[in-house]
């Protein structure tokens, strides 16, 4: 059977693949599993929903909510608020599961759902494993009358509650900063604006008028170039850009330098080393992290664990060793402390905290670490595992790494969310990167 859960939750063209018959079936599944995990019974079960601003959003909420009222869970509607929003929600609600209705950075057609446990937490693989189980064998029967779920639609503060813990865990005054924000037109384009004014700084916000379309259209974290020019046009000490559902944070030094998430986590770790804060000396990156992050944080003596490509897989390395700092270098910085999972406008929030309690600015903090030159080519495939088994492939790696030696390192790995296969190289130059990553991006495509 193919596993309908992937790296993050459930992702696929909007009323194609991702259609309200499925997400009515997931939330009846989901009630199904969280309501046998429950301890008490003193009351029904509690489900916070939340979405980003894309079209089909309201459409897949209205579905998932009934298929969870249909199973006798009470439902509290948030509206658009950020992933992380929606966990730290989902705690202080003290509800027994929360789900998020967001394909991330993707494009506007696509839509996704995720869930949470108790307590904010991303599920475990097992746990998606049931409730897909679930989903299986589905009865028509439910529970009638009073045993039915409540809705509430669009709860008042939700937005108030998470802008106050924000508040809470960054207390640093940031007067003094001017800052652009890419909020992608998404889910935090009013939230995180409202968060740096709320902390002191002076914002620029850019693409942040969602309309149901424009989510992610040429803006945002994976358009850094938008926040580049904003910089460099308003005379600004940094840019932030979020994604569609503000769970990353890339960052733009005054000069229109990126600060990507490898630099952002360095500067972090630096700091948090300095106060005491960062556990054990060590942080948690992904396979995916830049060479350049390990031996930047060795000078600091700092260990760099390494888990698998996925905020979740982070988390999961934080939890096992009780870490205070982890994320992945395309912006999912998580601070465990503060959040149970990553949380754009609270990484943005600790930048400027960063920047205010150093009096250097961010280009000076982001120096800590040279970037190794690092070339990404996404392959499309069709079929993921057949490019996992192929000898050629295999024997394509072992060519590169001796080829590149000491001095740079292969990763191919597949697509947690697309059909593609992602070859990254990183080598002393750019333009040997660049070779290698050619020849074995033809090896993968020729499968």
């Amino acid at each position: 059977m193919t596993r309908l859960f992937g790296t993050d939750g459930v992702r696929g063209l909007a009323n194609k693949k991702l259609t309200p018959i499925l997400a009515l079936r997931l939330g009846q599944a989901a009630a199904e599993v969280f309501t046998s995990q429950r301890e008490s019974y003193e009351r029904r079960p509690l489900a916070v929903i939340g979405r980003d601003p894309r079209v089909s959003g309201e459409m897949l909420d209205a579905a998932i909510a009934s298929g969870l009222a249909s199973r006798g869970v009470d439902v509290v509607r948030v509206g658009v608020l950020p992933t992380p929003a929606i966990a730290f929600l989902t705690d202080d609600y003290g509800a027994d599961l929360g789900v998020m209705i967001s394909a991330s950075h993707n494009p506007m057609p696509d839509n996704g759902i995720k869930f949470f446990s108790a307590g904010g937490r991303k599920l475990a693989d097992s746990v998606e494993d049931k409730i897909q189980a679930a989903m299986d064998n589905l009865v028509e029967e439910g529970p009638t009358g009073t045993k039915l779920g409540r809705i509430i639609s669009e709860a008042p503060d939700g937005r108030e509650r998470y802008l106050a813990h924000l508040k809470e865990v960054v207390s640093t005054d940031l007067s003094g900063i001017k800052v652009v924000v890419d909020t992608a037109n998404g889910a935090a384009s009013k939230v995180a604006p409202s968060a740096y004014e709320a902390a002191g700084a002076e914002v620029i916000p850019i693409y942040h008028r969602p309309n149901a379309f424009n989510i992610n259209e040429n803006c945002g974290s994976t358009h850094i170039e938008k926040a580049q020019a904003a910089v460099l046009e308003h005379g600004a000490d940094l840019g932030l850009a979020h994604d569609g559902d503000a769970d990353r944070c890339l960052a733009v030094d005054a000069e229109g330098n990126v600060v990507d998430g490898d630099q952002i986590m360095a500067l972090l770790a630096v700091g948090m080393k300095e106060d005491n804060d960062l556990r054990f000396n060590t942080l948690v990156a992904t396979v995916m992290s830049n060479l350049g992050l390990t031996i930047a944080m060795q000078e600091q003596n700092i260990e760099v664990r390494h888990a698998a490509v996925g905020d979740r897989y982070v988390l999961e390395e934080l939890h096992r060793g009780d870490f205070s700092l982890g994320g992945e270098q395309s912006g999912h910085v998580v601070l465990p402390d503060d959040s149970t999972t990553g949380d754009g406008t609270l990484t943005g929030l600790s930048i400027m905290a960063r920047m205010a309690k150093s009096g250097k600015s961010l280009k000076e903090l982001a120096s800590v670490m040279t970037v190794l030159p690092q070339v990404l080519i996404n392959v499309p495939v069709s079929n993921k595992a057949a490019i996992l088994d192929s000898a050629e492939v295999k024997q394509a790696i072992v060519e590169a790494e001796e080829e590149l030696g000491e001095t740079g390192r292969v990763l191919l790995r597949p697509s947690g969310t697309e059909e593609l296969f992602r070859v990254m190289v990183e080598a002393a130059e750019e333009e040997h990167a660049r070779k290698v990553a050619g020849r074995l991006s033809a090896v993968v495509a020729s499968v």
